[in-house]
């Protein structure tokens, strides 16, 4: 089987959707080497390079010129005798031509539509466009979580039957085990606390890392944050100066993803209060990393967690406070959650996922 694949957030998004697609690449080309793998876009670039090198995976260089991703790269996948094309970040090719292809598209979430406020008026409505036309055009939609499989019924107007909830994996970093020497120069290198807690997202009003920061006030806990600042992060930076809690809080940047593990690894706690997620990979990240998780009871969330994380009302810091100071303090409460969750998080491992991506491409063909 020939599957092509939308490529531009392979090659060129540092996070979220170019995770996604580099994971989803990668993990296929590795249990179901059978198959060929065409990576389409108009350049390449160091991004993902490993898995290029791979006999089984191929960079198509699509035609050029500021629209070719909607004309050209439909028609581009079916010159190279591709029998799926697979949209990646929730959008498919608008023009096609007369040779037989299968269509998939993979959509995230409906964020756009639950929280408006959060994007631009042009933005919501392009986002909306494309997300209908990808939705109707599909032989089949992938969502991400069952939260986003009812919003996609819900908005988009899908029957349900034409959507499979295939979940999404993380870096293989945070499986593995690193050796002592990085996880000592991690610490040396952010000059980390003995204890801290973690917040790894974008600093946005949507994570919801300030109801964090009003929850550890007075109470001495350090606190990690890793993720790129936004305005929202004006909100966090006033509120620190305020309560002089500058010192209790610790922003990092630059940080690989190895040493992203390790951080993972080294706190006693991951807290991730966002207001709405699609999938939440970050919390599967702490899972792996056996890192025991609190996160907020809505969306998708609870999915994504298993029974065994520990749920806070995102709106209510008072709430997160004392789920905070609870596992802070009980270090066999923490032991026993990280197991469980460890145990819950392997239905995310790589094999699996392979698994029933191939099985929704051979019934579509």
């Amino acid at each position: 089987m020939k599957i092509a694949f939308d490529a531009k957030r392979f090659f060129h998004n540092t996070s979220g959707l170019g995770n996604y697609s580099r994971d989803l690449v990668r993990i296929l080309s590795q249990y179901e080497p059978d198959n060929e793998y065409l990576l389409l876009n108009k350049n390449k670039s160091e991004r993902g390079k490993g898995i290029l090198d791979r006999p089984n995976v191929k960079f198509v260089e699509t035609s050029k010129g500021s629209l070719s991703r909607q004309l050209k790269m439909g028609k581009d996948a079916q010159k190279q005798g591709a029998d799926i094309f697979h949209g990646l970040s929730g959008e498919l090719p608008l023009k096609w031509d007369q040779k037989p292809i299968k269509k998939i598209v993979t959509i995230h979430d409906l964020i756009f539509v639950r929280y408006p406020q959060y994007y631009s008026f042009f933005d919501r409505k392009i986002h909306l466009w494309k997300f209908k036309k990808a939705a109707n055009m599909a032989d089949k939609i992938i969502a991400i979580s069952e939260q986003t499989k009812r919003d996609i019924i819900e908005f988009l107007r899908v029957p349900e039957s034409k959507i499979e909830v295939i979940y999404q994996g993380c870096h293989h970093a945070f499986k593995e085990q690193q050796s002592p020497e990085q996880i000592q120069a991690a610490k040396d290198k952010f000059k980390l606390p003995e204890r801290f807690i973690l917040n790894v997202g974008t600093i946005e009003d949507r994570k919801n890392l300030l109801n964090v920061v009003k929850a550890i006030k007075d109470t001495g806990i350090p606190l990690v944050v890793i993720g790129r600042k936004t305005k929202y992060y004006q909100k966090i930076e006033s509120f620190l100066k305020k309560n002089k809690m500058e010192k209790q809080v610790l922003f990092l940047e630059g940080v690989s993803m190895d040493e992203l593990a390790v951080l993972y690894k080294l706190a006693d706690i991951f807290v991730y209060p966002s207001f709405f997620e699609g999938f939440g990979i970050p919390i599967i990240e702490a899972l792996f990393s056996k890192t025991v998780v609190i996160t907020s009871n809505t969306s998708c969330l609870p999915e994504a967690g298993g029974k065994d994380s520990v749920y806070i009302n995102p709106k209510n810091d008072l709430d997160i406070r004392a789920k905070i100071k609870f596992l802070w303090e009980n270090e066999s409460e923490r032991k026993r959650r990280e197991e469980k969750g460890f145990e819950f998080v392997q239905k995310f491992n790589d094999e699996p996922i392979a698994r029933n991506l191939m099985n929704l491409y051979q019934k579509i063909i």
